[in-house]
């Protein structure tokens, strides 16, 4: 890993596109064994963001140093979707918030990894998230603060299919274009499903998601979040939007396709770890995925048309 130093106050911290596939995959890994490990947690929701976090933190994007948690200038991310805490403890770990070793520790008694962000015991995390569709308006009021103190930082929240069927997600979508916040850029990990099954179960009207951002003013753009290269591309283009805040629609798998979550046909196995057999399995599985990727010098997983666009 490269530290980039942009200016005096800048940094970065810049790996190579393969390098940030293989730090995912050592991630998803990390993501699985400490939820079967802890007997709790959201293993799924986690593993269909982690790709994204993986170049949000380490492909040069966003400006932050683990040795000053609290550096004014520092880029802002908020887990809105907080139940997906395991992915964004696994990314602050490496990146030198605290030892990994924690990682076992995940929703223990006493832990600072609990089972939602909570950022009055961990160092990196910017929101206390988990009561769902808030991420977003807290993350409005970092970007309109920014303006207020003349800070350059940007501020990117990662929200859930679920939470987007919530009305304070779109009271803050109209704050944020009605003010032209342009430091902030919402990210969907838009894996189709939610706690109690999938949105075109649920909440069908949720569709054609990418419409609806674009009537409630911004910048729209869709990527499959599991190709780093698209993900870092989308990335990176957002930063050059003038007065209009920005969405990238992420088309995720939940549980990244492996067969333990993706034969769950009701929730993707929302909120249930996988026992040791199915731990195995997915492991073998994911090295598998990874293996197939490195040899071919792909992006992994593949996504369908289905994937991309559901049952409407």
């Amino acid at each position: 890993m490269k530290i980039h130093n942009q200016d005096e106050t800048r940094l970065s911290y810049i790996r190579s596109v393969s390098e940030l596939q293989e730090t995912a995959w050592r991630l998803s890994r990390q993501i699985l064994q400490m939820t079967t490990e802890a007997g709790s947690g959201h293993p799924s929701s986690s593993l269909s963001a982690i790709d994204i976090l993986t170049a949000l933190y380490f492909g040069g994007i966003l400006r932050f140093d683990p040795k000053r948690p609290h550096w004014s200038e520092r880029d802002r991310f908020i887990l809105s979707k907080g139940h997906g805490a395991p992915a964004l403890y696994a990314v602050l770990a490496e990146a030198g918030y605290f030892d990994p070793d924690r990682l076992s520790n995940l929703r223990n008694l006493g832990s600072a990894l609990e089972g939602h962000p909570n950022m009055r015991v961990l160092p990196g995390v910017e929101a206390s998230t988990g009561s769902l569709g808030q991420g977003l308006s807290i993350g409005l009021g970092h970007a309109l603060a920014a303006r207020v103190d003349k800070q350059t930082y940007r501020v990117y929240v990662m929200i859930g299919d679920g939470e987007s069927d919530e009305g304070q997600i779109w009271e803050a979508a109209m704050g944020a274009a009605k003010y032209e916040v342009d430091n902030l850029t919402c990210i969907l990990d838009y894996n189709k499903y939610q706690q109690t099954g999938a949105i075109t179960d649920v909440m069908p009207s949720l569709q054609p998601v990418v419409d609806k951002w674009e009537a409630f003013g911004w910048d729209v753009r869709q990527i499959n979040g599991h190709n780093m290269e698209q993900t870092l591309t989308a990335l990176q283009d957002v930063r050059r939007v003038n007065r209009q805040p920005q969405i990238i629609v992420a088309h995720t798998l939940k549980g990244r396709g492996l067969s333990p979550f993706a034969e769950d046909d009701v929730n993707r196995m929302h909120g249930k770890p996988l026992d040791e057999s199915e731990l195995e399995k997915a492991l073998a599985e994911l090295d598998e995925q990874h293996a197939t990727a490195v040899a071919n010098n792909v992006n992994e997983p593949v996504l369908t048309a289905e994937d991309i666009h559901g049952e409407i």
